[in-house]
């Protein structure tokens, strides 16, 4: 089986519940017809041993990323997961297939490499080799290209249209809650009772009805869940989608919390759409004449872009190739003999897909812009002054400046509440959440489950402290956390996260509107949620008791 070099077991820190024998059925061809011994060599490799006593040594068995997706024996952390066909060795692989292709004139061979990078591994780098997050951008640009990468883009650019498509998503089911009884509206006068329900954390969101295009909570659960029938267009709260390592929880434990996830998809996934179907069109290349890379935070990335949800039958390649994590594009420096990154080439980073713009205030040609918000994506500041805006009129919102709204650090630090109220009358008019980590995500279950969330939306990350902190992130020099405990590690590159990007609304990305209107011909179309939205899927439980496990 191939691994990924830089795959460990250590920070389980996401672990969720232990880890079972795996229940995914292995075809393994007989070497007799009569049942022999099994013998296990000082190397561990496995032998059958027949009765005249000849040894036949017997294939080692390989699970691939599908297999664990399609397996509901195990959740554990993303960093044990066995996985094939996401590692540098593959972009290896697709390099050298290009190189001989064009010695020995062969085209048919010959396929597009594209690499998008995300804005938390940007980070991470400029953490550990104390660059500047344009710096790195421009260093692993090089780097790439070095190796022969056709294009290196980045995923901040796809994140404008994600927390743009999120935040219609959301105004549209709000707008459908209200109108179908499953949301009170609100008094924009201000009245006591509901202000006195909201304040102290019971203000509820009513039940529906049964509609068309329902599930039922506890499909995917146990008997002793309720099976209360919920829609999906108008389901309330709406929790964010951008966390695989929730939405796998979701779908393999708490199949009854899928009308509440958003259907937009990651801004990993709506990259891959653009790669494969845009960026290819204007190339006049198909889909599967692209080999497209992610470089990400989480190793549950790879199992995101592993689903068959985002893969073309027609062309039979998936919207993202391989998913590389920061600690796997390390590694392959060492590989390359280049160690130290400070001494990498720059080179200007692509047009297109990369959010870069000429600064306004210096003059410099390029330099990074952004929404504003936390390092996982900003998904909750952004759609709250969003839905303020478009819902309710009320402009000028800044959750990071705390303008506009009651911002508050709920239990922990990885649980915060942020509340939009009428001005002057203190009526609650939006009241969203970020949950981070599987203890505050399985809190927010609960209340989901009994009818008790007093939220609209809720941003849900799987780890503590978010992306940031994901399991493929650097960690500080000679991986020393004596000396650079982790908290400060994660404040460090947080700082990096924000250091030099000039903040900019996903509306004003001025190339939005272009893709929009030609390539998805308009806003909410049947293109548009092609490829922009995507939908999710209970797995049913096959679970043993957990206690009865042989470790």
């Amino acid at each position: 089986m191939a691994f990924s070099g830089a795959l460990t077991l250590s920070d389980l820190n996401d672990f969720i519940s232990p880890s079972q024998a795996c229940i995914k059925p292995v075809e393994v061809a007989k070497t007799s017809e009569t049942q022999g011994a099994i013998k296990v060599d000082n190397s561990g490799s496995y032998y059958e041993v027949s009765q005249d006593g000849s040894e036949t040594k017997l294939e080692t068995a390989t699970i691939s990323l599908n297999d664990c997706l399609a397996c509901s024996g195990c959740i554990t952390s993303a960093e044990s997961v066995l996985v094939t066909l996401q590692s540098q060795e593959e972009l290896y692989s697709i390099l050298k297939q290009n190189k001989i292709a064009i010695e020995t004139n062969d085209p048919s061979t010959h396929r597009t490499v594209v690499v998008s990078i995300s804005p938390q591994t940007r980070a991470s780098f400029a953490a550990k080799y104390q660059q500047t997050p344009i710096q790195v951008a421009r260093k692993l640009t090089w780097f790439f290209k070095s190796l022969g990468v056709h294009s290196v883009f980045d995923t901040s650019f796809s994140r404008d249209l994600a927390l743009l498509e999120t935040g219609r998503e959301f105004v549209d089911r709000y707008k459908k809650a209200i109108a179908k009884g499953v949301l009170k509206p609100p008094n924009m006068n201000g009245s006591a009772p509901e202000k006195a329900a909201a304040a102290s954390g019971d203000m509820e969101v009513d039940t529906p009805k049964p509609r068309k295009r329902i599930i039922r909570r506890g499909a995917a659960a146990t008997n002793d869940e309720p099976a209360v029938a919920v829609e999906t267009e108008s389901a309330m709260p709406m929790l964010a989608s951008a966390c695989p390592g929730w939405i796998c929880y979701a779908e393999k434990t708490h199949g009854y919390m899928l009308p509440y996830i958003s259907e937009t998809k990651s801004p990993q996934q709506i990259m891959g759409s653009m790669v494969k179907n845009h960026f290819g069109s204007q190339l006049n290349l198909n889909p599967d004449q692209i080999y497209h890379v992610c470089v990400m935070p989480c190793y549950d990335k790879k199992l995101e872009a592993s689903r068959s949800d985002f893969y073309s039958d027609l062309y039979q390649t998936r919207d993202v190739d391989c998913v590389i994590t920061s600690t796997e594009v390390e590694k392959m420096f060492g590989e390359q003999g280049q160690t130290d990154m400070s001494v990498f080439g720059e080179v200007d980073l692509d047009l297109g897909y990369n959010s870069v713009i000429k600064d306004p205030n210096t003059g410099a040609d390029q330099v990074l812009v952004g929404a504003s918000g936390n390092a996982s994506g900003g998904f909750l500041e952004y759609v709250m002054q969003y839905a303020a805006r478009e819902i309710f009129g009320i402009d000028g919102v800044d959750v990071d400046k705390a303008v506009g709204v009651e911002v508050k650090t709920v239990r922990n630090s990885d649980f915060r509440e942020v509340t939009l109220e009428v001005p002057g009358s203190g009526e609650v008019l939006l009241k969203f959440a970020a949950a981070y980590g599987f203890r505050n995500i399985q809190n927010l279950v609960r209340k989901v489950k009994t009818g008790k969330s007093p939220y609209h939306f809720v941003e849900v990350m799987a780890c503590p402290s978010g992306c940031i902190n994901g399991g493929g992130q650097l960690k500080p020099p000679g991986d020393n956390f004596v000396a650079v405990p982790l908290k400060d590690w994660i404040a460090q590159v947080d700082a990096q996260y924000r250091n030099g990007a000039l903040a900019r609304k996903p509306e004003e990305n001025p190339v939005l509107e272009q893709l929009y209107r030609e390539w998805l011909g308009g806003i909410d179309t049947p293109k548009a949620r092609e490829q922009l939205r995507t939908g999710y899927h209970a797995v049913e439980q096959n679970l043993v008791n957990p206690l009865a496990v042989k470790w």
